[in-house]
């Protein structure tokens, strides 16, 4: 249980360091880099949920919500073109959605764990995933709430435009996030198979506890 305790922590860690980091990185118009490997923290605590139980995903998904904590807070320091590489807002968006995001994940999981192997790790990620996104691109950048940091201009993600560049008009951040949370959809699908093949793998050394 240790060993594989340390080993989650350290997979949510470097899950969560590389989408701070990446999400610096615009890819198209719609997404960044970010968007492709921070889906793999729903992996990562399905995984310790199937191998170890809720207690130990929880401990893990409180790893990673302190790590990035941190990476907000060094971002908040680190000045960009255009202010902070990381606003209060974005900050506050970030932990949000994960901490309650990667919460229901267990819930779920925890509740289906005893039907179809893949229906537990599939139903959790997916709602887990549009709770994420809707909670993070909602507080970030809605002009609703602007309260949050009246500062913070985020005029340009409300600008009205079609969406994803052919749909109906909407606000840019409605667009944003819509193409993250179609990421998230086709990875939670696509780490199906890494779960399967890694429980089977993995499960004959672990104990798991509820």
């Amino acid at each position: 249980m240790t060993k594989g305790l340390i080993i989650g922590v350290i997979a949510m860690a470097a899950i969560v360091v590389a989408s701070n980091i990446l999400v610096q990185f615009l890819l198209g118009d719609w997404l960044t880099w970010g968007a492709f490997t921070y889906p793999f923290a729903f992996l990562v605590t399905d995984l310790m949920n199937r191998l170890y139980g809720a207690t130990t995903a929880r401990k893990v998904i409180l790893a990673g919500f302190v790590t990035g904590i941190l990476c907000s807070f060094i971002g908040t320091q680190i000045m960009g073109e255009f202010g902070p590489l990381v606003t209060l807002r974005v900050a506050i968006a970030s932990g949000t959605a994960f901490l309650i995001a990667q919460l229901v994940d267990v819930i779920i999981f925890d509740r289906l764990r005893a039907g179809a192997w893949w229906r537990a790790p599939l139903a959790s990620s997916l709602v887990g995933s549009a709770l994420d996104t809707a909670i993070f691109f909602t507080i970030a950048f809605s002009a609703s709430l602007s309260f949050l940091e009246p500062a913070n201009d985020v005029s340009w993600a409300n600008e009205s435009l079609p969406l994803l560049g052919a749909g109906p008009i909407a606000p840019l951040w409605i667009s944003l996030g819509t193409a993250d949370f179609l990421v998230k959809l086709a990875l939670a699908l696509l780490a199906l198979v890494p779960f399967r093949l890694l429980v089977s793998r993995l499960k004959g050394g672990a104990t798991t506890t509820h």
